[in-house]
């Protein structure tokens, strides 16, 4: 039996948009029901969390997990510029006192893609004041929050742009236009509503995205700083193809270690790990026939965890949370048998004397995955999409009870 570190974080992962449901002020929801939307299906209610979440944590505790990771809508806190809704500040006051009255520590992520639509119609990211603009949503949300946490993650794979153009998942030079999770281009919603290159979801250039992080990271210390701060990378397992040596090696520092760098001031990285990619001359190579893959087309490849968690831990030099891991599958005995292989290469990379301080599964319920609606299914936990009754997956009581032990049969 390998057992992990004491007070290892044993946990699940949420984000607002995708399981709150309502959330009428945020960028993407005019996009979602945009006609020829790029949405399979507008997010609507999701999951209503946003009512259900002491069912939800109570689920998560009973399972015997230790930690629940989910996110702020910035879009709900602060509709309009330098108005901060203290309503809407205590309904997240209330969602952590819940985690902490049943003994699950909270990791609170401060952006999980989405934006309000005020800064997408400041030109989202790009938008000249926008990093300043979420310093001070970042100041007055700890001012709030704080003294509750101990964990906050900034950003949610502010990465990810540049991931999906340098590995050719998109074409060079559109990183300005809507793009959705498999590389297809968006559309406008038109009006007042914001245009695509606004959308959360793209994120902007390693200078902007580290700008924000460094000033809310700035701001959260000033507020509260006892506060662990990160930030979260999207960080595929990027393996060389023959003859991909040089695209390799390109795609690597553009995509993620350009972006651990950042890290190394901080008190911790996120590690969001899926898959692999292998990378040839011209980029990406699709997985050969008949190998196993998920829902979303990605390799079934748990052994990628333990990869990137090693490139994090050597090139950002801080500890590591792993804050992202699961995959998309209607069979939940695959689900299980990868996060067993996952957490086996997560082990031997603390054997191996790396810090690494929490393991927090993708996703807690079956949710909005954006584009795709709610057809890809990475949840512990399913969501009947007419009653919202939750049903708890054979991975979610074997997950439970590897945290109970704290260890790994």
């Amino acid at each position: 039996m390998t057992t992990f570190p004491h007070g290892f974080l044993w946990g699940a992962a949420t984000a607002g948009h995708q399981v709150e449901g309502g959330n009428i002020n945020a960028d993407l929801w005019p996009l979602e029901w945009a006609e020829n939307s790029i949405f399979a299906e507008p997010s609507g209610d999701a999951c209503d969390h946003y009512h259900r979440y002491p069912e939800d944590i109570g689920l998560l505790a009973e399972l015997g997990l230790s930690a629940y990771r989910f996110s702020l809508e910035w879009s709900r806190i602060e509709p309009e510029p330098g108005f901060f809704s203290l309503a809407e500040l205590d309904h997240y006051k209330r969602v952590i006192e819940t985690c902490l009255n049943l003994g699950v520590t909270p990791v609170v992520t401060y952006n999980h893609f989405t934006l309000p639509r005020w800064v997408g119609r400041r030109g989202g990211w790009t938008g000249a004041d926008v990093p300043a603009r979420f310093a001070d949503f970042a100041s007055r949300a700890t001012q709030h929050l704080g003294d509750l946490l101990s964990w906050v993650c900034t950003l949610n794979e502010p990465n990810v742009m540049a991931m999906l153009v340098s590995t050719g998942v998109i074409p060079m030079g559109v990183s300005e236009q809507g793009v959705q999770s498999d590389g297809a281009l968006a559309a406008s919603a038109g009006g007042d509503d914001p245009a695509p290159n606004s959308m959360g979801l793209i994120g902007a250039p390693l200078e902007t995205m580290a700008t924000a992080h460094r000033l809310a990271v700035q701001a959260i210390k000033a507020a509260a700083g006892h506060l662990k701060v990160g930030w979260t990378l999207a960080l595929v397992d990027m393996q060389v193809a023959p003859g991909g040596e040089e695209r390799w090696a390109e795609v690597r520092r553009v995509a993620q270690s350009d972006w651990l760098a950042v890290s190394a001031d901080d008190d911790f990285v996120g590690v969001q790990t899926y898959s692999r990619n292998l990378i040839g001359p011209d980029g990406t190579i699709p997985p050969p026939d008949g190998t196993p893959t998920m829902q979303t087309g990605w390799e079934v490849y748990p052994e990628a965890l333990e990869h990137t968690i090693r490139l994090a831990a050597e090139q950002a030099g801080v500890p590591v949370l792993v804050t992202e891991n699961g995959m998309a599958t209607d069979d939940d005995a695959a689900r299980l048998a990868y996060t067993r292989a996952a957490l086996e290469g997560l082990a031997k990379c603390i054997a191996d004397g790396i810090d690494v301080r929490g393991y927090l599964h993708w996703t807690l319920l079956d949710n909005f995955e954006w584009t795709a609606g709610f057809a890809k299914t990475f949840g512990l936990v399913a969501v009947d999409r007419q009653t919202f009754a939750r049903t708890v997956k054979p991975t979610a009581r074997w997950l439970g009870q590897v945290a109970a032990r704290n260890a790994l049969d």
